[in-house]
């Protein structure tokens, strides 16, 4: 489950904005991971005038992206760097093209720190995920005893 909150001035992005940057934002996550769609969370948080600050400055031209994951691990260097480029690459019509100040980081929660509706994740990759993933929804199975 990636879960991303971004933070932006208010009205920097229109109701049909976020629903695009949104969708993009899942499909990237299904293609780069290939993870169920349901495990995409997209929060946008507007921020009002003089309640973001940058360096103890005001700022209604920065947006912060946070990302939170769980169901996939970036376990070495090169897929952390390829994630970063794929991220970039989609959010960039949405926010570099558009003349914002960005920055954006991702988290890693481990996975036995998760449960979706009370029930333990699949193993990634297995027929259940692929099962969940099928359904777009979780779907309660037996647990195999670690």
């Amino acid at each position: 489950m990636p879960l991303w909150e971004i933070f932006s001035p208010e009205n920097a992005f229109t109701d049909e904005e976020k629903k695009q940057l949104a969708e993009a934002i899942t499909q990237s996550c299904v293609d780069f991971v290939d993870i169920p769609r349901f495990y995409v969370v997209v929060r946008f948080h507007e921020m009002p005038a003089n309640t973001m600050y940058v360096g103890g400055e005001a700022t209604t031209n920065f947006i912060r992206v946070v990302v939170d994951t769980i169901a996939r691990q970036m376990e070495t260097a090169e897929i952390r760097a390829a994630c970063m480029a794929s991220t970039e690459q989609m959010l960039a019509p949405f926010v570099k093209e558009r003349g914002f100040d960005w920055e954006i980081h991702f988290d890693e929660t481990p996975m036995d720190l998760w449960r979706v509706q009370g029930i333990i994740p699949p193993p990634a990759y297995s027929d259940m995920e692929k099962l969940w993933a099928k359904e777009n929804r979780p779907i309660p199975y037996e647990v195999s005893a670690p």
